[in-house]
């Protein structure tokens, strides 16, 4: 924006310049400053026109990179909180998350309360059987990750590749404990995904503060420093959530 308004200023300086030297110039020299003069708004014209045109093709890119990648987060958000479901954990490794999505077996299960003699209250009353509920959980059967997750697709196998941007980028998997609470966060820089993008639109991005947009360097999901298993971006770009 700081770009297209110092266009826009010279632009209007220079009008201003072609004005004063029809104005004040002998006339044997006008046409040849005029030349130079209208050259140059038509260059500085034609400046302004680009620098909008590539922001808004940036912007287009950026978008369409940014759905890929949101996509492949919430593919490792799902098969994560599938590996807590069985292990109590999650894991800050794509080796053993997609070997838990090729190999790994969900319980489906059933609670069901039940009455059992509760034998120190029997004893406590004398012999008087005293009877206590109890919650059972029974494993009824089981399903598996990969189809329940990823149905045909293979894609699982990929999940730790970012896909678009800079080659052979992969995503950081971190995972650990808050307080008691098991805690994932799987990201990527921006600057990855829009490698090959003008480092000024990068910085930029990297800038924004939006609710129509990803606030700060990093597309991400799931937190280190809170509870949180959501990613870092508008409902706008997925209608997966």
């Amino acid at each position: 924006m700081k770009v297209i308004i110092a266009i826009v200023v010279i632009i209007l300086l220079t009008i201003g310049i072609v004005w004063l030297i029809d104005k004040f110039v002998p006339k044997k020299i006008k046409p040849v400053i005029n030349i130079l003069l209208w050259g140059l708004i038509i260059l500085l014209g034609y400046m302004t026109y680009m620098s909008v045109y590539r922001e808004i093709e940036f912007n287009q890119l950026k978008e369409k990179r940014f759905a890929i990648v949101i996509d492949r987060l919430i593919d490792i958000r799902d098969a994560q909180l599938a590996y807590k479901d069985v292990n109590g954990t999650y894991t800050d490794s794509f080796d053993k998350l997609i070997d838990f999505v090729e190999n790994g077996k969900v319980p489906i299960t059933q609670r069901r309360d039940t009455l059992v003699l509760d034998e120190e209250r029997t004893k406590l009353f004398g012999g008087v059987e005293t009877m206590k509920t109890i919650t059972l959980i029974d494993t009824l059967s089981y399903y598996s990750v990969k189809d329940s997750l990823f149905n045909n697709s293979d894609r699982y196998k990929t999940m730790m590749n970012v896909g678009v941007g800079k080659e052979g980028a992969k995503f950081t998997l971190k995972a650990g404990k808050l307080d008691e609470f098991e805690v994932f966060e799987a990201s990527v820089e921006k600057s990855v995904i829009l490698d090959d993008q003008e480092p000024y639109l990068v910085e930029k991005e990297n800038q924004v503060v939006s609710v129509d947009g990803v606030n700060g360097p990093t597309l991400k999901v799931g937190s280190m420093t809170e509870v949180y298993t959501k990613g870092n971006w508008p409902k706008s770009y997925t209608n997966k959530e």
